[in-house]
């Protein structure tokens, strides 16, 4: 269901010509294309894992890297979301310079190549000490496979957490800052200022959500060793909760509140694809 809706959304997107120059449609798109992609993978590796069907490690790699990097480019994107409106309320007269269409490519591939940090830091770890005869056996797929030493979870922790810290930093930042403009602003300005810090309050409640989601392997690491049975449950939970919530939430944000976008979307939704 989640993905037929996210397909309606980049439907509207991709159909509707004006929203290829506007930055915040353009960042809107990627969460989404991120989320179908990883809901798509998420769901398999879920459903192989809690059935106990294995594969052979290998393709499990090629799998978890492409899972692991869409994980992150979704926070990473709303993190750029929220600094796009702090541009857009704080330095207006700059928005257009700085959100430009020339940078939209550049910002793109900033996001990926920030989202990719964590994959490399954890399959490079992985790669240094896993033995060539692993990649030919048959494993259950999950990220609890690729943590050998206690030293690669360390790692992976550390990676985790300055993303963690660096995301609430520029959130409070554009919090605080769009706070005070909205103190004195006035008329339509006041009114515009206010919805844009409810977007930011959006984007930190679907970022927070997105972020506990890297704590969760470590949740489901200690659940792992000392129950199996309790370690599904927890995982399925998590999985619900902390991945599949935060994808919800972005059709709530921009698919209903952004009237520009609800209208077009309604047009598509009526089967109008020309």
């Amino acid at each position: 269901m989640f993905i037929s809706i996210n397909f309606l959304l980049i439907l509207t997107f991709f159909k509707t010509k004006s929203f290829y120059t506007i930055s915040r449609y353009i960042l809107f798109a990627i969460t989404l294309l991120s989320d179908s992609f990883l809901l798509l993978i998420s769901n398999i590796l879920f459903l192989l894992a809690y059935f106990n069907f294995t594969i052979q490690v290998w393709l499990c790699i090629n799998i978890s890297m492409v899972a692991l990097l869409y994980s992150m480019v979704t926070p990473v994107t709303l993190t750029v979301m929220t600094l796009e409106r702090y541009v857009a309320i704080c330095m207006p007269l700059r928005h257009a310079e700085l959100c430009s269409q020339h940078i939209h490519v550049h910002c793109i591939l900033i996001i990926h190549g920030l989202s990719s940090i964590s994959c490399i830091a954890v399959f490079s770890s992985f790669f240094a000490s896993a033995s060539f005869s692993l990649y030919t056996q048959d494993r259950i797929c999950s990220l609890q496979m690729y943590i050998l030493h206690k030293w690669q979870g360390h790692i992976r922790s550390t990676v985790q957490q300055f993303y963690f810290f660096i995301m609430v930093i520029i959130i409070v930042f554009c919090y605080v800052k769009i706070m005070k403009v909205a103190k004195t602003a006035s008329g339509d300005d006041k009114k515009s200022t206010h919805k844009g810090l409810r977007t930011v309050i959006l984007h930190g409640f679907q970022l927070l959500l997105c972020l506990i989601q890297l704590w969760c392997p470590f949740v489901e690491n200690y659940v792992f060793q000392i129950n199996f049975s309790l370690f599904i449950n927890v995982r399925f939970f998590n999985y619900v909760l902390f991945y599949l919530t935060p994808k919800c939430l972005s059709p709530l944000i921009y698919g209903l509140r952004d009237d520009h976008f609800f209208h077009a979307m309604k047009k598509y939704a009526s089967f109008d694809l020309w």
